[in-house]
């Protein structure tokens, strides 16, 4: 069996016969699965003896309406990570460049074609900031397809307009695509958050991707989607893959997500008062902190390669982000959770900590 290297592996802990699980590992909303997203997808298994709409029209439509764009702009899968490979298979690129450490998934797509991935490595004595150096890669026309995400999983760091402006730039002057994912950025503040949705009617070399998966807390429904002008290669991606990559419950689900425009506010204003705390926390350890800007934070525990077996040991879950290229062994991510879940993080973390104190 493949190993597993992505957080949410609540299976495998159930399997070393752990019964009490606080999934700090997963990215979702701590809010959970809103009342009537569960119930349209519920109500929809009633037509589940049909097969659903393999080109998601409806649910395309609304996200279109949405965004202030033509439907023949959004593509539909089984998750952003679907669309991610779709695109990859679709397109076929040579070469890639790929910040280090990002979203594990870019990486995976890009070597099931056989492509040459490239690295900028994002260092932590700039924050594990992009920096211009991005553009300067992408000036010398080797590459046919960049990524960005942005906040970056799982460093949580947003690239600032001006930088993905000129790396947007740099990709229309080579013929390269830039890929820019956003499914983190809802949890952004919108005066931080920064969209290229706008750009999307200038641009055929930009590719957005967003997902229902983590604000909505639909992670086993599976809905993202990807957006561009470049209706040529939608129409591919759309050849790439199964046609019914997206069931009736989850295009239920994403039709009724879009009606509830309050729920990002609702959970922006809960960040706001529980993520400083685990902040606080995990700085009183004696851990560098980055400065987080979404419903996740990441960090690095000198010396701790060994933290996320204790917490499991205890029943809570976290991210370990060894495996990430450019990271050691005690750098970690958690997600913001409920009030009482986040405090009794914090409590085993102290317990575990004691005598130890580290200097990040």
């Amino acid at each position: 069996m493949a190993e597993l290297v992505h957080g949410g592996d609540i299976y495998s802990a159930r399997e070393k016969g752990l019964t009490r699980i606080l999934d700090f590992s997963a990215n979702i909303n701590p809010l959970g699965m809103p009342r009537e997203i569960h119930d349209a997808a519920c109500q929809a298994l009633k037509a589940c003896e049909h097969y659903p709409d393999p080109l998601c029209r409806q649910l395309c439509g609304a996200i279109a309406k949405q965004k202030g764009m033509d439907p023949s702009w959004v593509v539909c899968g089984n998750g952003a990570a679907d669309v991610i490979f779709r695109l990859v298979w679709a397109l076929k690129p040579r070469r890639a460049l790929l910040p280090a450490p990002t979203f594990a998934e870019y990486e995976q797509a890009l070597r099931s074609v056989g492509c040459q991935v490239d690295y900028l490595v994002l260092r932590r004595e700039e924050g594990f900031r992009l920096t211009p150096r991005m553009v300067e890669l992408l000036q010398e026309g080797e590459y046919d397809i960049a990524f960005i995400c942005s906040p970056n999983n799982p460093t949580g760091q947003l690239v600032p307009r001006e930088l993905l402006l000129e790396v947007l730039a740099a990709c229309e002057e080579t013929g390269c695509l830039l890929a820019v994912d956003e499914c983190f950025l809802d949890f952004v503040e919108p005066q931080k958050a920064v969209s290229l949705v706008s750009q999307l009617h200038k641009s055929q070399s930009l590719f957005l991707l967003q997902a229902f998966t983590k604000m909505y807390a639909m992670a086993g429904l599976r809905l993202g989607y990807g957006m561009c002008s470049n209706v040529g290669l939608l129409r591919k991606i759309g050849e790439c893959g199964q046609p019914w990559s997206v069931s009736i419950p989850a295009q239920a689900a994403g039709i009724a997500a879009l009606e509830l425009t309050q729920i990002p506010r609702r959970t922006r204003e809960f960040l706001a008062q529980e993520r400083p705390r685990l902040v606080e926390g995990l700085r009183r350890m004696g851990f560098w902190v980055a400065e987080p800007c979404a419903n996740y934070i990441f960090f690095q525990a000198p010396g701790w390669e060994t933290l996320r077996q204790e917490l499991e040991e205890e029943g809570i879950l976290i991210r370990s982000c060894a495996n990430y290229p450019g990271l050691g062994g005690d750098y970690y991510r958690i997600a913001v959770r409920s009030r009482e879940e986040n405090t009794e993080f914090l409590r085993v973390l102290n317990r575990h900590g004691e005598g130890r104190r580290v200097s990040g």
